[in-house]
């Protein structure tokens, strides 16, 4: 079977595309949800709001799909690392050490990722919504790992996966929430000699797994 080939017409359309997700994502990180407006869009990509409108039907629209394509990059990055011929203790300190890298080099993408959530439309774990979400499919391959972990004896019989997973999530957005607003971070300061900030992502993941880990003996 010969594969699908994209007409030029939508590679161009795949092109604009993806030069107002570039935009949007520039403007949100500088000035937040306020400050992303499908006619302030328009006025820095010289297009018009009309134009716009063809490829995004809405502002929420725009931001969901911001928020949908980084969660799709840190899966196609996990699945990667899914590899089973890989040992299971270094495929989990790769995913939690993956998840922040992509997150300190996309941050325009994490600011978005994580926007416009509050206590009463923030994801829900069990809904159908959430779990065919790239966040949703995202989180239950961290639980999923989790799982395998326990299955495996590598992590403790005693860990609920679900809670391990939140538990795990919360310690990569803290510690990418720290190198997006501290640039010298792990150095609070540009002249302090310390580990850089590759090995401290590695650090990291490593304290992480350890923490999961059962102990035999």
């Amino acid at each position: 079977m010969t594969a699908s080939v994209s007409s030029p017409a939508e590679r161009r359309r795949n092109k604009i595309r993806a030069r107002i997700l570039t935009a949007a994502e520039q403007v949100f990180a500088r000035e937040g949800a306020a400050g992303l407006s499908i006619r302030r869009l328009a006025e820095n990509i010289d297009y018009s709001p009309a134009a716009i409108y063809k490829y995004f039907s809405s502002k929420d629209e725009l931001v969901d799909e911001l928020k949908e394509s980084f969660f799709e990059l840190i899966l196609e990055n996990v699945h990667r690392i899914a590899d089973k011929s890989t040992p299971f203790d270094q495929r989990a300190r790769d995913c939690v050490a993956t998840y922040v890298q992509i997150a300190t080099e996309k941050p325009y993408h994490y600011a978005a990722a994580f926007a416009g959530e509050s206590e009463t439309d923030g994801p829900v774990e069990n809904e159908p919504g959430f779990q065919l979400s790239k966040k949703g499919q995202a989180f239950n391959v961290l639980r999923g790992m989790i799982e395998e972990g326990v299955e495996l004896g590598a992590f403790r019989a005693d860990i609920d996966p679900s809670l391990a997973a939140k538990s795990v999530w919360a310690s990569m957005h803290g510690l990418t929430m720290m190198i997006v607003h501290i640039p010298t971070f792990p150095a609070f300061k540009p002249e302090q000699n310390t580990m850089s900030r590759e090995d401290f992502i590695q650090f990291h993941a490593d304290q992480v797994v350890r923490g999961l880990e059962a102990h035999h003996g």
